[in-house]
């Protein structure tokens, strides 16, 4: 079984590499946010930790952590947002460890890992290669703006706080060109795996 992580900027066009690896490949996809966030739910060992660590103020009506508040402090304090790491980076890649596991057993042969930070968390430890999904800034720029409606300051400041092109191209293995037409995108993702 092929362990490849997927990483890129915003807009980068991940999405849509994901949805064709699992079409044309019958790749199994996980992303790390989404297993987070199922592991951050009200109950699991993971909620209880944050809870301990930044107290009742973050939770939402329904007892469930209220993202947008737990964002405000973290966000703001980069101890903080190490503190939230280090309680959920740990649970997201034992939960994948385990599905790793089960997956060689039943002889999958592709098993993707997708991650905005990816590399700054770590996760290119338990990948066999690393793809960088490359996308001109103002192509992602306009993506942005069609598909969430972003604003140009918005989409900025995400940029800014995301590692540069040259980091992802010096610490990613592949490189997967997104920036023309998507045809082109599947023909290098089909050199690569077939």
């Amino acid at each position: 079984m092929k362990i490849i992580g997927i990483t890129g900027g915003v807009g980068s066009g991940k999405s849509e590499v994901l949805k064709h690896l699992q079409r044309e490949y019958g790749a199994v996809v996980y992303q790390a946010d989404e297993i987070a966030k199922q592991l951050q739910r009200k109950g699991t060992p993971c909620y209880e930790r944050i809870l301990s660590h930044f107290g009742r103020q973050i939770l939402a009506a329904d007892g469930e952590l209220d993202r947008i508040k737990l964002a405000e402090i973290v966000f703001a304090k980069e101890e903080e947002l190490a503190v939230l790491n280090r309680i959920v980076h740990p649970e997201v890649k034992s939960f994948l460890q385990q599905e790793i596991d089960r997956h060689k057993a039943a002889g999958t042969h592709y098993l993707i890992i997708e991650a905005a930070l990816l590399l700054e968390n770590d996760y290119d430890a338990i990948c066999d290669e690393i793809w960088y999904i490359h996308t001109e800034k103002e192509i992602r720029r306009e993506r942005l703006k069609a598909s969430r409606g972003y604003e140009d300051g918005k989409i900025e400041a995400i940029v800014a706080s995301q590692m540069s092109d040259e980091v992802f191209r010096q610490r990613c293995d592949v490189v997967i060109e997104n920036s023309r037409d998507f045809f082109e995108t599947k023909q290098q993702i089909g050199e690569l795996l077939e």
